[in-house]
């Protein structure tokens, strides 16, 4: 949404508000009683979970490779031995460079008259645009729920047909100039339908659908319709045992983690990358208004997906430096951020393409995937099984899901696949991964309104097979797209994903997600004893540098096959491409920026040591700084973090229960508010983090000789990296520096 009408669509969203209030637009009978617009009753369905067929035979065959974990602690590299003359090299040609996008890229830059920017910030109307773009929603998105979803309800009530009601959808959209007359088009059109056969049919009115959708910051109304809990067999739950360290120097499982590909295939180099769309770089925004504006050769920080030969170069890469990968964990959101673009045929042959590419990029390889939001069209759109309409049904993909998974699969899934893109595999004796679809807990799925209990069964599924996991005594790493923690996953059902963990914490041993793009985690506690951890999400970085981020994936070293195996992570690593430097210099590097281990010293990855390091990160803001560069894959375009903002990532790391922070965030933001009393120490800490950043930062490296040393390590390594990259660069003619 641009910035210049922020003002205009504010009046409107308040005025539809009242429009709402003066409207009511809740559906009574004569009696008082609530009562559908359209007779609608739920189809039965009888899918019988326990004659679907399980996977009971390893399909991971016995690995001979031999990893070697990384350090725990970095070696400082002496900057006596630097070649100098390659590092001035490389300071001359940065100077000299007349790379797009990357230095000269200021991202606080604005070219509103100053009037109008003055206003903007103070009455902070930007947020508007931030929280529909990062989902942390406040009032401010709440009352435009209520105003769009009464609005809406309001023309169904009054007889409007399908086409009138999407007619004055576009209207809107192009009149106040939300976004361009193609992206309302598409909106209008994609997500109308679908938005409106769901209102027609739902029984509740504003309040409880943006109660429902957005979560704890519209209000907790209680709504009878979408209140559920999921059964547990009459099993007791077993003795809670302490997790053991996992054995030093036993053989370990190397796995690598890729998310969030969203491959663009129609990326284009020097294209407009300000293009005031929810997707930009290619051709159709045109061209770009001012030299900076134009799109990288290898991608861009803007709103901009990934090119294609990124993703060549991404996984070439990784085939030649991991080529002792035992299997890989992949989950999801292949296609791009078009969403008002978007058609089914586009999206399954992004998914035919990327899976025929990742099939001949790691041959023999074991490959599990998980199912993305973006890969439905519309986007979001998940109809539980129920729905089985030609035009509204999800087996068009789910079908397809399931011959493409077949290459890496057992058989036995396919039921499962067919039916709700979920599966269950035994990876070793011992050993087993679950795939969760979750897609049914997306608020922005919005046939959930119609039922959201327990969408196609998944979540009792779920507890069928962790509960015959406990009774064959196997460890379970549970894989997914949309963490359960973030505030896109349904309140109910997360809640009721935070029991299963809690009851199965001695077989679910970790969890693997994407979806938020940045490299970050969630613990998981008793929910009766909040001190005590129970699990572990880790939360794997995006390759798509959409947006202001580096692309980047994950290395993970799992305990292997032995006699007193934990199948937890021993250590992790996230590797990154410098997006800046590989535009600059027209030569991509990708390198690791850290071990987990190693970087926040910590004693081993068990929940436990993820809560010390919350704790640590609380008290020591130094701490959190590395924390938050490695959140950001070290972009040069990341944005300053103030105390909310510092309190609102550790309260992210706290919280695997979506919309209950205050529930489990109390002490740290205590904490937080603790060290910083006062507007007076406010307005002291922006002046000093703002006006003598880098002076403070040198200051803090000279303080702190022992962790910083070993942080530089690794920054000084790379510099020798792309120092040696532009000396064979040099006597290479076939490969050019960039253009400007």
């Amino acid at each position: 949404m641009s910035q210049y009408y922020f003002p205009i669509v504010l009046v409107f969203l308040l005025e539809l508000f009242r429009l709402s209030q003066s409207h009511p637009f809740v559906f009574t009978s004569s009696s008082g009683q609530r009562k559908a617009q359209v007779e609608w009753q739920q189809p039965d369905d009888n899918w019988n979970i326990q004659t679907v067929p399980r996977s009971v035979h390893p399909l991971l065959e016995n690995q001979h490779n031999v990893h070697r974990l990384p350090p725990t602690s970095y070696h400082v590299i002496d900057s006596e031995n630097h070649d100098d003359k390659v590092l001035k090299r490389l300071m001359e040609i940065k100077e000299n460079a007349t790379a797009r996008t990357l230095f000269s890229y200021n991202k606080e830059e604005s070219h509103l008259p100053p009037l109008l920017t003055k206003t903007i910030k103070y009455f902070n109307l930007q947020q508007v645009a931030f929280e529909l773009e990062t989902s942390v929603m406040s009032q401010v998105s709440c009352t435009a729920c209520k105003a769009g979803a009464g609005l809406l309800q309001h023309y169904i009530r009054t007889g409007k047909s399908k086409e009138e009601i999407i007619k004055t959808i576009y209207q809107y959209c192009v009149n106040l100039k939300i976004q361009s007359p193609r992206v309302c088009e598409g909106v209008s059109q994609l997500f109308g339908v679908e938005v409106i056969y769901v209102l027609k049919r739902v029984t509740i009115g504003p309040e409880e659908i943006c109660s429902f959708i957005i979560g704890d910051a519209c209000e907790d109304i209680y709504n009878p319709y979408h209140e559920w809990e999921v059964d547990f067999p009459p099993v007791p739950k077993p003795e809670i045992r302490e997790v053991p360290l996992p054995k030093e120097g036993a053989p370990v499982f190397k796995v690598l983690h890729l998310s969030d590909t969203h491959f663009d295939p129609y990326y284009a180099e020097g294209s407009n990358a300000d293009c005031n769309e929810p997707l930009c770089c290619r051709l159709t925004n045109g061209r770009p208004t001012t030299p900076n504006g134009a799109a990288g050769k290898w991608g861009d920080y803007r709103k901009c997906d990934t090119p294609q030969r990124t993703v060549d170069h991404m996984l070439s890469h990784i085939a030649d430096t991991h080529s002792d990968i035992d299997f890989i964990i992949w989950t999801g959101d292949l296609p791009p951020h078009d969403v008002w673009n978007q058609t089914k045929e586009e999206n399954l042959k992004v998914l035919k393409e990327t899976v025929k590419q990742m099939s001949e990029k790691f041959p023999g390889i074991p490959i599990f995937p998980a199912l993305g939001n973006h890969e439905s069209a519309p986007v979001n759109s998940f109809p539980p099984p129920y729905v089985q309409q030609v035009d509204s049904s999800i087996s068009w993909l789910y079908d397809e899901l399931d011959v493409q998974w077949r290459r890496w699969l057992p058989a036995s899934v396919s039921h499962t696949v067919r039916r709700g893109a979920f599966y269950s595999v035994l990876v070793r004796p011992g050993y087993r991964i679950i795939s969760m679809n979750m897609n049914y807990c997306n608020n922005k799925n919005w046939w959930l309104l119609l039922n959201s209990t327990d969408p196609a069964t998944e979540l009792s599924w779920f507890i069928y097979e962790l509960q015959s996991a406990e009774f064959a005594n196997e460890k379970v790493h549970v894989i997914g797209h949309i963490p359960p923690g973030h505030s896109d996953c349904l309140k109910v059902w997360s809640r009721n994903y935070y029991k299963i963990v809690s009851r199965y914490e001695n077989t679910i041993v970790a969890q693997f997600f994407g979806h938020t793009h940045f490299d970050e985690f969630e613990v998981f506690y008793d929910p009766h004893d909040l001190s005590r951890a129970t699990s572990i999400a880790y939360i794997g970085p995006s390759v798509t540098p959409y947006y202001d981020l580096n692309p980047g994936y994950r290395i993970y070293y799992i305990d292997g096959d032995h006699d007193h195996t934990t199948r937890l992570v021993v250590d992790h690593e996230s590797w990154i491409m410098n997006l800046k430097e590989a535009n600059l210099y027209d030569y991509p590097i990708w390198y690791k920026l850290y071990s987990t281990r190693a970087a926040y010293n910590m004693r081993s990855l068990r929940p436990v040591d993820w809560d010390i390091l919350i704790n640590n990160m609380t008290d020591n803001k130094e701490l959190f700084d590395l924390y938050y560069k490695h959140y950001w894959k070290n972009s040069p375009v990341r944005p300053e973090c103030d105390f909310e903002c510092r309190k609102r990532i550790l309260c992210d790391a706290k919280s695997g229960r979506s919309h209950d922070r205050k529930y489990f965030c109390e002490d740290v933001e205590a904490k937080i508010d603790e060290n910083n009393k006062g507007w007076k120490d406010w307005l002291l800490s922006s002046i000093s983090s703002s006006g003598s950043h880098d002076r403070v930062d040198s200051n803090s490296k000279r303080d702190r000789k022992g962790d910083s040393e070993k942080l530089d390590a690794d920054s000084a390594h790379h510099q020798q990296l792309v120092a040696q990259a532009l000396e064979d660069n040099q006597s290479k003619p076939s490969v050019q520096l960039a253009n400007g």
